[in-house]
């Protein structure tokens, strides 16, 4: 009997043949397991349109930003798996969850802070147990903050005093960091781990911006896959470090794994760039690639391939038109913004581990579920 990709979508009788038998357990070996179930559950808005899920922690608990009732402001967002709460404003007119720990801290920014006559400006924020926290800036006046560590610590960017240029900082009991550059004029901080190990870009001596990874006290460059610029985006708490990089040639980006000092191209899924935004525990990385047609979508790494998150979700029949993903726990659970039913949504995707073959004991059936990978492209 021949196995094809029909056969591994049949739910079929109790009493097998014994050539079926033999079909069966040769799918079965053949599934990678990493081809879990993946749930993909729209998180609803504060409003009437628009959302988006950008930070996630190890409990499945989200934070974003949503459009709220009757204007086009913006506000924070902590969603606990059940309903999605309004974190409020610092006083300005738009919040933006960007990081969430697994206390359930919250930190981003806030926009239209009063600064003078017919100004405004950006705040970083702690939210924790109902208040938002304003944690000030460098000296100059703004700032943005990007996500926040088991311990309380925030990484982002602020303006400094003698030029209004943005620096890396790190935000920890009370104070507020300097991180420096690496000799340009301008770095901006992205993600930090529990070992308060912080990653992101800055200006360069030379031409462009390149990556960079603060530890021990000096902010070291990360270096580019062969062009000009390298960007930091996420860290996990094993020091793997992911973003992306111009590639020789410098007019395409990809996806990297940073690791040892060695930065492993992670290809694309058939179109010229890849942005890695994401990693966790287990070095599995997330964010954004271009298919063949030019088309950007969601992606998975794991390890080995490049998957369409929007393939392995079955997004398109679940009502989905596209998805972008910005953040993955360490149980791989996953979160950011899809297109559905005419506007833009956050999502959860809870990742399910089973085995590929599951006998349901009750009714005497094998149901067996195949899944289409798309293979990464160099």
């Amino acid at each position: 009997m021949k196995c094809d990709k029909q056969d591994q979508k049949l739910i079929v009788p109790n009493i097998l043949s014994g050539s079926l038998a033999a079909c069966l357990l040769t799918v079965t070996m053949g599934i990678n397991s990493a081809q879990a179930a993946y749930a993909l559950k729209d998180l609803g808005v504060l409003g009437t349109t628009f959302s988006q899920g950008f930070g996630i922690n190890n409990l499945g608990q989200v934070t974003g930003n949503s459009r709220v009732t009757g204007t086009y402001n913006q506000h924070a967002f902590f969603h606990d798996g059940n309903s999605m709460q309004d974190i409020g404003v610092l006083g300005g007119t738009s919040s933006y969850g960007k990081g969430i720990n697994d206390s359930g801290q919250i930190t981003g920014d806030n926009s239209g802070i009063p600064l003078g006559t017919n100004s405004t400006t950006f705040r970083a924020f702690i939210y924790s147990n109902g208040v938002m926290q304003n944690l000030g800036t460098l000296g100059g006046n703004s700032s943005n903050a990007y996500d926040i560590n088991n311990n309380g610590e925030v990484v982002g960017y602020s303006s400094i005093a003698t030029n209004n240029f943005s620096h890396a900082f790190r935000y920890s009991n009370g104070v507020m960091q300097d991180l420096g550059t690496l000799g340009g004029d301008r770095s901006f901080g992205r993600d930090i781990n529990d070992s308060g190990q912080v990653v992101g870009y800055s200006d360069t001596t030379g031409t462009g911006d390149h990556a960079f990874l603060y530890s021990g006290g000096i902010m070291h460059d990360l270096g580019t896959l062969g062009g000009t610029d390298s960007w930091a985006t996420g860290i996990n708490n094993n020091g793997l470090i992911t973003g992306y990089s111009n590639t020789v040639g410098y007019t395409e980006t990809r996806a990297y794994i940073y690791s040892d000092g060695v930065m492993q191209n992670l290809g694309t899924l058939g179109g010229n760039d890849s942005r890695g935004n994401a990693i966790n525990i287990d070095g599995n990385v997330v964010g954004n690639s271009k298919l063949a047609n030019g088309e950007w979508t969601a992606f998975l790494y794991d390890g080995t391939d490049m998957l369409d998150l929007c393939v392995l979700t079955d997004c398109v029949n679940n009502g989905w038109e596209r998805l972008t993903a910005y953040d993955i726990n360490d149980n791989g659970d996953i979160t950011g913004i899809g297109y559905i039913d005419g506007t833009y949504h956050a999502y959860l995707i809870s990742a399910v581990p089973v085995p590929a073959a599951v006998w349901l004991f009750g009714t005497g059936l094998l149901a067996l579920v195949g899944f289409t990978r798309r293979k990464t492209a160099a």
